[in-house]
């Protein structure tokens, strides 16, 4: 229940950012941000009670590692908006943050260390892709608002977007470095999974999730698919001078990639990760 106090925090603040998006009322932006700054708090606060409760970061069953991934979302989207003053993005990320955070909040589930999950290998394992998945999120957004203020210069039509939104070069660099840290995150993550997937099969090889970490496994499938798609977005930007809609267009499908092997195949699919 505790999960519930940051869904509607995040829920006000996302009717806040939705007003100061249409209206660009100063007082509202500035209301929108306190608002989701004390979402953050309190989402701060519900993870580190779960983790005194049990003993570690709550990352180790799908819902909780939703619900972090939510509160790492909000604290980099929040340090991207403190550091450039730019609100525009936040009607874009805040539906995002609250239809993910309504999982944990009206679905909790009991977070259980099973002891292959013990060990710091695990840890990095899954706060790497949390991170990687994070960025990917902010590289999405950036990428909507890229699509849809283009569309709006190229039809001469200079009005909604065109006032509210950064200039399209600003908007594609952001979007390259949201791709460059997450691929470096997602890599690790993958990588440091592959080596202690290879330790627990030699220490817990009687456990049916465990024997069932191989290619496999849709949740493995899907994360390396999801990481070529994001590397063939940063060869084709950096050897083929794919970018702009191209890159922005790729970023999307590669979040929806994400999502599709952050929450459905989590919780209905893998039988290596369902713990």
């Amino acid at each position: 229940m505790m999960n519930i106090t940051p869904l509607v925090i995040y829920a006000a603040a996302m009717v806040a950012y939705g007003w100061h998006f249409t209206e660009r009322n100063p007082m509202v932006g500035r209301t929108a941000t306190t608002l989701l700054i004390f979402a953050a708090l309190a989402h701060t606060f519900v993870i580190g009670m779960l983790t005194m409760d049990v003993g570690h970061v709550p990352v180790a069953g799908a819902t909780s590692a939703i619900s972090t991934f939510v509160w790492l979302l909000a604290l980099a989207y929040l340090y991207i908006e403190l550091t450039t003053d730019e609100r525009a993005m936040g009607v874009f990320i805040l539906p995002l943050l609250v239809s993910l955070q309504a999982i944990p909040a009206l679905r909790p589930g009991v977070e259980d260390l099973a002891p292959v999950l013990q060990g710091p290998l695990f840890g990095v394992h899954v706060s790497s892709l949390l991170f990687a998945y994070a960025s990917f999120a902010l590289a999405c957004v950036i990428g909507v608002t890229y699509v849809l203020l283009f569309k709006e210069i190229k039809a001469k039509h200079l009005g909604f977007f065109y006032a509210r939104l950064p200039s399209l070069q600003v908007l594609d660099r952001m979007n390259h470095v949201a791709i460059v840290v997450g691929w470096v995150f997602l890599t690790i993550g993958i990588i440091v999974g592959a080596i202690w997937a290879a330790q627990a099969q030699g220490g817990y090889a009687g456990d049916p999730r465990v024997q069932a970490m191989s290619l496999k496994d849709p949740k493995i499938i899907v994360a390396l698919v999801c990481w070529l798609v994001y590397s063939f977005e940063l060869f084709a930007a950096r050897r083929i001078g794919w970018g702009g809609r191209r890159a922005a267009y790729l970023s999307t499908l590669g979040f929806v990639i994400v999502l599709l092997n952050f929450v459905p195949i989590s919780y209905f699919f893998t039988q290596s990760h369902n713990f």
